[in-house]
């Protein structure tokens, strides 16, 4: 713990700040990718997060031969990596600097070796985008040639305003139909609430009967499990069998969720 002091110039006052410089440090025995898994579920990383970070890390360490540890390279490598990126392989300016947070994170957080210097690899190019929007007409006709559960997770889209990962990670709980209302939570694990439409609440109600029916069935055969954070689970062991807690939109097939495996990785 170290003590700092805040000056304000409007007038004489020193102010103790409290700054805690302790840093999370992975088990130095891993392997590297094991590390780079462990510091980021410390963190809290989203899993997709943590699946790209991982493979533009492994593309860097094989873009230099594959026998040649991180740490024994500088950021002068990172720009060289990053600009054949953009040179070599046309990759887009947000693919690029996809690349170049994995590796700033591999170096900060993991190795605990910030780079020295400023990266000013080649740049990609950005292009301007114009948004796409259907026109009614064009809506309608989407529509009809679209059925079945997906034209639910489409309408649930279009009318309540979810984003694509939002509606897929949908559960029971979330969907309130006496105040007509779905809580969603979203990026950056901030809650927010949106609407219902109003035509879309009787099949979506009879949907969710359906998956509560096939709940009780796995539950039956036992399967029916459900992940969830894991301070829940350690604090409500059962919540994780609750209807509330599944899934709106089941997956074609039982899985099993791959967080909890961290093994495997080079170097």
């Amino acid at each position: 713990m170290i003590i700092s002091f805040r000056f304000s110039t409007y007038c004489a006052i020193f102010t103790p700040v409290m700054e805690n410089k302790r840093k999370f440090r992975p088990y130095p025995k891993l392997k590297l990718m094991n590390q780079v898994c462990e510091v980021m579920r410390y963190h809290h990383y989203a899993y997709r997060t943590e699946q790209t970070y991982c493979q533009w890390i492994l593309r860097y360490i094989y873009f230099f031969g594959g026998k040649t540890h991180p740490r024994d390279l500088n950021y002068r490598d990172v720009e060289r990596f990053l600009s054949d990126l953009a040179s070599k392989r046309k990759v887009s300016a947000s693919t690029q600097r996809q690349a170049l947070n994995a590796l700033v994170f591999l170096y900060h957080r993991v190795l605990d070796k910030p780079l020295d210097g400023k990266i000013q690899p080649v740049r990609s190019k950005r292009k301007p985008k114009l948004p796409t929007v259907l026109g009614r007409d064009e809506i309608r006709l989407f529509f009809k040639h679209i059925h079945g559960t997906h034209a639910l997770m489409a309408k649930l889209l279009f009318g309540s305003g979810l984003r694509l990962m939002e509606c897929v990670r949908l559960r029971i709980r979330d969907v309130d139909f006496d105040r007509k209302r779905i809580h969603i939570l979203g990026e950056g694990d901030k809650w927010r609430s949106t609407i219902i439409a109003y035509l879309v609440i009787p099949e979506l109600n009879n949907h969710i009967e359906r998956v509560k029916a096939l709940h009780h069935r796995y539950l039956e055969e036992g399967f029916g499990e459900v992940y969830i954070p894991e301070a829940l689970s350690h604090k409500y062991p059962n919540a994780k069998k609750e209807t509330g807690w599944q899934h709106v939109f089941l997956a074609k097939k039982r899985s099993i969720y791959p967080l909890p495996a961290a093994d495997g990785g080079i170097m």
